[in-house]
């Protein structure tokens, strides 16, 4: 894709140029004349001769020169055909902003223009989109009204009217944009297109975005880990709406039911080290954190306030976003001492106390700088008769020329610390009206920049395992069209990716399962096995402590009662199943959605879907993915053992996770999969019951 060519044209050719105001084809001539574009601005329309003092071509075909960029604002149907004209004339890149394709229900249409842009190598931006903005080049190719200052985030929006929403905002708050851009339905054009445009350009250096919905979660999280986990880390900030599991269907697995809604999406930010904003406004604080202080470890903050009440909450607010306040080194507290009052508090939080002048905060922010225990700083002030907005901001100013530590600055109220709000802004001083956002804003900036110094590794596999048994499976199953595997089927599987299992046999029989219990010489676990049953306990399919002695009265009691309780179900049998000893029952799967397939681990047996302690992640894994996926339950001190229980073998479950994440990997033709439970032990970890889900 050449995307040289939409921010950084050297001609414009705007299809459907209108001397109507107030039209799209209109003002996109007007902003590229009257705002300063200073490359060549070429006008099509078969009406007219000329607009805002330029000439107005009837085809673009009669353009002497070259045209690198093309705006269409035409209907639908014929957007395909002037594309073509426009690459005779060396276009390569267009901005279709004309509707009328798949928002409308014309998938087919959109397609077509797709394939066309593909086949002429001309990239294309939306259709159905506002256009795009590149402020350095004095180029607004689109109708929104607003030119934003030149910046270092750029902006990119599924949702047009969000953009000129943003525009006028960020104006409002002295922010700049390096490139902005609406991808309206993203035919051609992706997000990953443009963020790793956008990481390489030397003018941004925050990537913000507004996301309806994202695709491809795999591809996503491995660029992203290549490009950020490097000498250039430059973070993505992601306004993701939909987070409701409003209208999701039924889904029978449990992990199908567990990763509804907003999951998926949240698994795959952790993943790819994306930075969640949760509002428009949460999305501007931390464009300004990120934007205005370097990328550098941070874990513990200092508070600096003039308010008891406010430290207390911005304290409140750091703990809770999984920061910690630092223990002010003791020559750091006998500097303090020499100058605040007695009644101040040197310790953190600092409280300057309310009649604190500019020269107090100067002081104190100087000397808290140069705090080796301290990483960041919050800066909080109220505006008191005795307090010195202007001053204090320009203590701030004056800081960031010795240190670069990171800081954000809360002068909270209105009117009364406007100037001093102006000051930041003109120094490129981050600041939030309100001292939580100060907090919640510097936690993601340090879970970033702690996320991308970590190390990318291999993805966990296993050289022991046999594909081809698997892929024999899952033939002979399509070709009886069968695409669920009942547990006993499914434990051939498990077995041929060589998950622990504990011993086990299909009895069709009651003398069949004598004759296998005499095998087994152990207690048993017997289950019903049927294609038509999925929670086997609900219709008393499950027996426990089964032993050689009543093996042939339990079956037969099992049949009896299932066929009961579940007369439309083909019964076929029953699963031997030897006992497990005591462990924490886990519960491990996959569920297939539009991202991609993302594996499940957490507190299994049956009151999965009560406690809902849960981590998500998306195939394949690495072991710091499964690390993290074991570690971030509430209920992971269970697998350290307690009360005097041996702790779980931890390896082991690493293995059967790691294992599961190379299954579904090497067959993308699974879509549910359920091992519940999981029984953790001191000895192992051993698959006691599975369900498999193919296409």
């Amino acid at each position: 894709m050449n995307l040289d060519k939409l921010f950084y044209p050297k001609s414009i050719a705007i299809i459907g140029a209108s001397s109507r105001e107030k039209t799209v084809g209109n003002d996109v001539v007007k902003n590229l004349v009257q705002q300063g574009y200073q490359g060549q601005i070429y006008p099509i329309n078969p009406k007219i001769d000329e607009l805002y003092g330029r000439k107005v071509y009837h085809e673009i075909t009669e353009i002497d020169g070259e045209v690198e960029l093309i705006v269409v604002a035409i209907p639908a149907k014929f957007v395909a055909d002037e594309i073509r004209k426009a690459a005779t004339k060396g276009a390569k890149a267009a901005i279709v902003i004309s509707a009328g394709f798949k928002e409308a229900g014309n998938l087919e249409l959109e397609q077509q223009l797709a394939a066309t842009c593909n086949e002429l190598g001309v990239t294309l931006v939306g259709p159905n989109c506002l256009g795009a903005i590149n402020a350095e080049h004095s180029m607004n190719a689109s109708f929104a009204a607003v030119m934003p200052p030149v910046g270092d985030i750029a902006f990119f929006s599924q949702s047009g009217a969000l953009c000129t929403a943003v525009l006028d905002y960020a104006k409002d708050l002295g922010i700049g944009f390096s490139k902005f851009v609406s991808i309206g339905n993203k035919a051609a054009l992706e997000e990953l297109d443009l963020i790793k445009y956008l990481h390489e350009d030397p003018k941004t250096k925050v990537i913000c975005l507004y996301a309806e919905s994202l695709e491809n979660a795999p591809e996503l999280i491995t660029a992203l880990r290549e490009l950020n986990r490097g000498s250039n880390p430059k973070p993505v900030i992601v306004l993701k709406s939909g987070k409701t599991a409003a209208g999701a269907g039924a889904i029978a697995s449990h992990t199908g039911s567990l990763s509804t809604g907003d999951s998926a999406y949240q698994a795959l930010f952790a993943q790819a080290g994306m930075i969640r904003a949760n509002t428009i406004s949460e999305l501007f604080d931390l464009a300004q954190v990120f934007s205005m202080n370097q990328i550098q470890a941070v874990k513990k903050v200092t508070i600096i306030t003039n308010a008891g009440g406010p430290g207390v909450l911005t304290t409140d607010a750091v703990i809770e976003s999984g920061l910690e306040l630092a223990d002010l080194a003791p020559e750091t507290v006998v500097k303090l001492r020499s100058f605040l009052p007695p009644s101040a508090s040197t310790h953190n939080p600092v409280d300057v106390l309310g009649d604190a002048a500019g020269e107090i905060y100067e002081k104190t922010i100087e000397v808290v700088a140069e705090d080796p225990n301290t990483d960041a700083i919050i800066v909080l002030l109220t505006p008191q008769s005795m307090t010195e907005p202007e001053k204090t901001a320009q203590a701030v100013v004056k800081m960031r020329q010795t240190s670069s530590k990171p800081i954000v600055v809360s002068l909270m109220g209105r009117a009364l610390v406007a100037g001093g709000v102006e000051i930041l802004r003109a120094n490129k001083i981050a600041s939030t009206a309100f001292p939580e956002p100060a907090a919640a804003a510097m936690a993601k900036f340090a879970k970033f920049s702690n996320w991308s110094q970590e190390k990318n590794e291999a993805f966990l596999s296993y050289n022991d395992v046999d594909k081809e048994k698997v892929a024999q499976i899952f033939a002979a199953a399509k070709e009886k069209g069968q695409t669920s595997f009942p547990e006993a089927e499914a434990m051939e599987i498990m077995k041929a990716y060589r998950f622990p299992l504990l011993k086990s046999a299909i009895a069709r029989s009651s003398d069949e399962a004598l004759k296998i219990m005499q095998e087994f010489n152990c207690q048993v676990a017997m289950k019903i096995v049927s294609p038509d049953i999925l929670h086997k306990s609900d219709v008393g399919g499950v027996s426990l402590g089964v032993s050689v002695d009543n093996i042939v009265s339990e079956y037969e009691a099992m049949m009896t009662r299932v066929a009961a309780n579940k007369p439309e179900a083909k019964l076929e049998g029953v699963l031997l199943m030897e006992m497990a000893g005591k462990g924490v029952e886990l519960i491990l799967g996959i569920n297939k959605n539009a991202l991609g397939t993302m594996l499940m681990f957490g507190l299994g047996g049956i009151y999965v879907e009560v406690f809902k302690d849960v981590n998500l992640a998306f195939a394949p894994l690495t072991r710091t993915d499964v690390l993290k996926m074991i570690g971030g339950l509430r209920s992971s001190k269970l697998l350290e053992g307690v009360r005097g229980e041996a702790a779980a073998d931890k390896e082991s479950i690493i293995e059967s996770i790691g294992r599961l994440s190379q299954l579904v990997s090497d067959f993308p033709t699974i879509v549910e999969l359920d091992i519940n439970p999981l029984l953790a032990t001191k000895d192992g970890a051993k698959v006691l019951d599975v369900r498999v889900v193919i296409e």
